[in-house]
């Protein structure tokens, strides 16, 4: 895990319809608008992505930077749900051995676009979730 400056923050493949759909997804739920956004795609994203060693033209995992700490793969994904309201059960996959949790987010991530399509570009949010992304 490493450190960044800013909390809160969720890095996503911006053309990924799956990974768009999981930060709205995040988004409608995160009633205190507690978490922020940012494509990969976008200057911030790709330095934030190059800081945890992702390689931002063939992301493999999204990211999350909760508490100073930045999450991957299945860690992120939990570390998001567990904090939105109504979704604090989700703990619970915590107890399952993080390879095998991981294992089953890799087979997602590396069939994302085959399963789920692929946008021209990064999706634009609307007004009210634009002051939460960070470009």
């Amino acid at each position: 895990m490493s450190k960044w400056p800013d909390d809160d923050v969720i890095l996503y493949d911006g053309v990924c319809v799956f990974c768009s759909r999981w930060v709205r997804f995040v988004a409608t739920r995160d009633v205190a608008r507690r978490f922020r956004f940012t494509a990969i795609q976008s200057a911030y994203g790709t330095r934030l992505a190059q800081a945890f060693g992702i390689d931002p033209n063939d992301p493999d995992t999204n990211a999350v930077v909760h508490g100073g700490i930045a999450y991957f793969k299945s860690d992120a994904a939990l570390t998001v749900l567990s904090a939105l309201p109504g979704w604090r059960w989700t703990r619970g996959f915590f107890a399952v051995p993080k390879p095998l949790r991981d294992a089953v987010y890799s087979l997602v991530a590396k069939n994302r676009y085959r399963i789920f399509g692929k946008y021209e570009e990064c999706f634009v949010p609307d007004a009210d979730m634009r002051a939460r992304v960070m470009e």
